[in-house]
C-alpha cells in the first residue's frame, strides 16, 4: 500500500552521531576523563530522563556537575554534548525524490532539546524546512518504543496507522511501529530504504 505519511527517524538515518565524541568534549569542558563522563550521563537514565522531557538542560547540567564534582558553563557543556552530528548526506537524493512523490515527510526521534536546537541552527536545509511533522521525545513526554509516542505521532498528522510508513534503524522501534500498526522498515542504507518505498508503489526517480 502507497504510503500518505512517511515518518524517519532522526539518528543513524538523516543525521549521524559519535557518542564518544560527545563524551571527550564534554570531559575536555569539565576537565574530568571521559569514562567519569559517561557513568556521571548514562547512571540512572539521566540521560533518558533529559529525552523524555522529564528534566531540562539546566537540570541535566546541575546534576552531571554534581556526580562529577565539577562546575562548568552550561551553554559550553551543551554545545560539547551536542556537536557530534554529521550530515548523512547519502539520504538527501531520498528525501527530494519523497518530495517529488508528493508525500509529505515527518521526524519522529528521541532526542533532546539541545541537540534537536543544535540541529536546527546547523544549517542544513533538511531541517526543518523540509519537514511537514516532528515528533520529538522530549516533547511529547515518551520515548520509542513506547506506545503513546506512535499514538501521538499518528494523532500529530491525522493519518491512519496502516497508511504511516516509517524508517528506524532501531528493530524494538520498528518492530512497536508494527505493533501500532504502521507500515515499518529497519533501516540499514538508503538504497536498501529507496527500495522498500519502491515495493510500496512510491517511485523516488532514483
Amino acid at each position: 500500500m502507497r504510503p500518505e505519511f512517511i515518518f524517519l527517524d532522526l539518528g543513524n538515518l538523516i543525521v549521524t552521531f559519535d557518542r564518544a565524541r560527545s563524551y571527550r568534549q564534554m570531559a575536555a569542558v569539565a576537565g574530568v576523563d571521559e569514562g567519569r563522563v559517561r557513568e556521571a550521563v548514562e547512571a540512572g537514565g539521566l540521560h533518558q530522563s533529559l529525552e523524555r522531557g522529564g528534566i531540562d538542560w539546566r537540570e541535566f547540567h546541575h546534576e552531571f556537575c554534581r556526580r562529577t564534582g565539577t562546575e562548568s558553563c552550561p551553554d559550553a557543556l551543551a554545545h560539547a554534548a551536542s556537536a557530534m552530528f554529521d550530515l548523512n548526506v547519502a539520504i538527501l537524493p531520498l528525501i527530494a525524490g519523497i518530495e517529488r512523490a508528493g508525500i509529505p515527510i515527518g521526524i519522529l526521534s528521541n532526542t533532546c532539546g539541545i541537540h534537536w536546537e543544535h540541529l536546527v541552527r546547523s544549517g542544513y536545509a533538511v531541517l526543518p524546512g523540509h519537514v511537514a511533522a516532528t515528533v520529538l521525545s522530549h516533547e511529547v513526554g515518551a520515548l520509542k518504543p513506547e506506545p503513546a509516542i506512535y499514538e501521538r505521532a499518528a494523532a500529530t498528522v491525522g493519518v491512519a496507522p496502516e497508511r504511516i510508513f516509517f524508517a528506524d534503524d532501531i528493530l524494538s522501534h520498528v518492530e512497536a511501529a508494527r505493533v501500532a500498526g504502521w507500515d515499518a522498515e529497519l533501516f540499514t542504507t538508503a538504497s536498501a530504504l529507496i527500495d522498500a518505498l519502491d515495493r510500496r508503489g512510491v517511485n523516488l526517480g532514483l
